[in-house]
Protein backbone atom coordinates (compact mmCIF):
# COMPACT_ATOMS: atom_id res chain seq x y z
CA UNK A 1 0.00 0.00 0.00
CA UNK A 2 1.33 3.36 -1.14
CA UNK A 3 1.75 5.69 1.55
CA UNK A 4 -0.82 8.49 0.70
CA UNK A 5 0.46 11.42 3.02
CA UNK A 6 0.43 14.61 0.95
CA UNK A 7 3.75 15.52 2.38
CA UNK A 8 4.95 19.49 1.86
CA UNK A 9 6.94 20.14 -0.65
CA UNK A 10 10.79 21.69 0.59
CA UNK A 11 9.03 25.24 0.71
CA UNK A 12 6.12 24.40 2.08
CA UNK A 13 8.19 22.78 4.76
CA UNK A 14 10.33 26.04 4.97
CA UNK A 15 7.27 28.55 5.05
CA UNK A 16 5.65 25.99 7.85
CA UNK A 17 8.84 25.99 10.12
CA UNK A 18 8.71 29.99 9.99
CA UNK A 19 4.95 30.34 10.88
CA UNK A 20 5.59 27.81 13.35
CA UNK A 21 8.38 29.62 14.90
CA UNK A 22 6.02 32.95 14.70
CA UNK A 23 3.21 31.30 16.63
CA UNK A 24 5.45 30.31 19.32
CA UNK A 25 7.79 33.42 20.06
CA UNK A 26 5.30 36.21 19.40
CA UNK A 27 3.51 35.22 22.27
CA UNK A 28 6.26 35.14 24.36
CA UNK A 29 7.30 38.60 23.18
CA UNK A 30 4.18 40.27 23.54
CA UNK A 31 3.69 38.41 26.97
CA UNK A 32 7.34 39.03 28.68
CA UNK A 33 6.78 42.97 27.69
CA UNK A 34 3.11 42.78 29.24
CA UNK A 35 4.61 41.29 32.38
CA UNK A 36 7.65 43.94 32.66
CA UNK A 37 5.72 46.95 31.47
CA UNK A 38 1.99 46.08 33.42
CA UNK A 39 2.33 43.18 35.86
CA UNK A 40 -0.32 41.57 33.60
CA UNK A 41 -0.23 38.62 31.41
CA UNK A 42 -1.24 38.45 27.69
CA UNK A 43 -4.54 36.38 28.59
CA UNK A 44 -5.23 38.99 31.94
CA UNK A 45 -4.61 41.78 29.63
CA UNK A 46 -7.06 40.31 27.15
CA UNK A 47 -9.48 39.52 29.70
CA UNK A 48 -9.31 43.47 30.97
CA UNK A 49 -9.54 44.72 27.69
CA UNK A 50 -12.70 42.65 26.77
CA UNK A 51 -14.50 43.87 29.51
CA UNK A 52 -13.67 47.37 29.02
CA UNK A 53 -15.24 47.08 25.11
CA UNK A 54 -18.66 46.39 26.61
CA UNK A 55 -20.81 49.49 27.51
CA UNK A 56 -21.52 48.81 30.66
CA UNK A 57 -17.96 46.93 31.72
CA UNK A 58 -19.93 43.05 31.82
CA UNK A 59 -19.87 40.49 30.37
CA UNK A 60 -20.62 36.29 30.96
CA UNK A 61 -17.67 34.41 31.51
CA UNK A 62 -18.51 31.79 28.97
CA UNK A 63 -18.41 35.05 26.39
CA UNK A 64 -15.64 36.28 27.69
CA UNK A 65 -13.67 32.92 27.87
CA UNK A 66 -14.39 32.33 24.03
CA UNK A 67 -13.08 35.96 23.27
CA UNK A 68 -10.04 35.85 25.17
CA UNK A 69 -9.43 32.24 23.67
CA UNK A 70 -9.19 30.30 26.35
CA UNK A 71 -11.38 27.27 28.79
CA UNK A 72 -13.61 28.41 31.22
CA UNK A 73 -11.24 27.10 33.82
CA UNK A 74 -7.79 28.87 32.31
CA UNK A 75 -10.62 32.01 32.63
CA UNK A 76 -11.59 31.49 35.85
CA UNK A 77 -8.25 31.49 37.40
CA UNK A 78 -7.06 34.27 35.75
CA UNK A 79 -10.07 36.33 36.88
CA UNK A 80 -9.74 35.32 40.42
CA UNK A 81 -5.96 36.45 40.18
CA UNK A 82 -7.59 39.82 38.26
CA UNK A 83 -10.25 39.97 41.58
CA UNK A 84 -7.03 39.77 43.96
CA UNK A 85 -6.04 43.03 42.31
CA UNK A 86 -9.15 44.42 42.46
CA UNK A 87 -9.58 44.73 38.57
CA UNK A 88 -12.69 42.81 38.00
CA UNK A 89 -15.63 41.67 40.34
CA UNK A 90 -17.35 38.42 39.10
CA UNK A 91 -21.03 38.52 40.10
CA UNK A 92 -24.49 36.11 39.00
CA UNK A 93 -25.91 37.54 35.70
CA UNK A 94 -28.84 39.41 35.85
CA UNK A 95 -30.47 37.84 33.05
CA UNK A 96 -29.65 34.64 34.32
CA UNK A 97 -28.94 33.75 37.65
CA UNK A 98 -27.69 30.69 37.17
CA UNK A 99 -24.52 32.02 35.30
CA UNK A 100 -21.91 34.41 36.03
CA UNK A 101 -20.73 37.54 34.83
CA UNK A 102 -17.68 39.47 34.61
CA UNK A 103 -17.26 43.27 35.50
CA UNK A 104 -14.09 45.46 35.26
CA UNK A 105 -14.07 47.67 37.88
CA UNK A 106 -12.56 51.35 37.85
CA UNK A 107 -9.29 50.49 39.04
CA UNK A 108 -9.51 48.21 36.36
CA UNK A 109 -10.22 50.10 33.21
CA UNK A 110 -7.37 52.39 34.73
CA UNK A 111 -4.84 49.77 34.83
CA UNK A 112 -5.69 48.48 30.85
CA UNK A 113 -5.75 52.04 30.10
CA UNK A 114 -2.42 52.74 31.63
CA UNK A 115 -1.59 49.79 30.12
CA UNK A 116 -2.10 50.06 26.58
CA UNK A 117 -0.12 52.25 25.48
CA UNK A 118 3.26 50.47 25.71
CA UNK A 119 1.27 47.48 24.50
CA UNK A 120 0.60 49.09 21.64
CA UNK A 121 3.63 50.15 21.01
CA UNK A 122 4.95 46.23 21.83
CA UNK A 123 2.86 45.15 19.15
CA UNK A 124 3.67 48.06 16.44
CA UNK A 125 7.76 47.26 17.28
CA UNK A 126 7.37 43.33 16.72
CA UNK A 127 4.42 43.24 14.20
CA UNK A 128 2.63 46.23 12.33
CA UNK A 129 5.74 48.29 11.66
CA UNK A 130 7.83 45.27 10.27
CA UNK A 131 5.12 45.26 7.78
CA UNK A 132 3.96 47.43 4.98
CA UNK A 133 0.04 48.84 5.62
CA UNK A 134 -0.21 46.25 2.62
CA UNK A 135 1.37 43.67 4.02
CA UNK A 136 -0.10 43.68 7.34
CA UNK A 137 -3.90 43.94 5.74
CA UNK A 138 -2.68 40.74 3.83
CA UNK A 139 -1.57 39.31 7.05
CA UNK A 140 -4.52 40.08 8.80
CA UNK A 141 -6.59 38.54 6.13
CA UNK A 142 -4.73 35.47 5.76
CA UNK A 143 -4.47 35.08 9.58
CA UNK A 144 -8.30 35.06 9.21
CA UNK A 145 -8.46 32.44 6.53
CA UNK A 146 -6.48 30.18 8.26
CA UNK A 147 -8.64 30.83 11.22
CA UNK A 148 -11.59 29.86 9.71
CA UNK A 149 -10.25 26.41 8.89
CA UNK A 150 -8.56 25.72 11.99
CA UNK A 151 -10.97 27.21 14.55
CA UNK A 152 -13.94 29.15 13.15
CA UNK A 153 -15.29 29.59 16.90
CA UNK A 154 -12.69 31.80 17.91
CA UNK A 155 -12.39 33.84 14.93
CA UNK A 156 -16.08 35.45 15.41
CA UNK A 157 -14.96 35.97 18.60
CA UNK A 158 -11.94 37.98 18.19
CA UNK A 159 -14.21 40.76 16.52
CA UNK A 160 -14.98 43.19 19.11
CA UNK A 161 -18.50 44.06 17.21
CA UNK A 162 -19.28 40.57 17.36
CA UNK A 163 -18.78 40.54 21.32
CA UNK A 164 -20.74 43.10 21.50
CA UNK A 165 -23.27 41.94 19.28
CA UNK A 166 -23.04 38.68 21.54
CA UNK A 167 -23.19 40.61 24.63
CA UNK A 168 -26.01 43.42 23.79
CA UNK A 169 -28.07 41.77 20.65
CA UNK A 170 -30.03 44.97 18.41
Amino acid sequence: MADETPWLTTEQRSDWIALAALLMSLPAVIDTQLKRDAGLNFFEYTILAGLSEVANGSIRMSVLAHFASGSLSRLSHAVSRLERQGFVTRSACQADPRAVEASITPAGLAKIQASAPAHVREVRRAVVDALTEEEFALLGGLARKVMRAACPAALSAMDADELMRTISPA
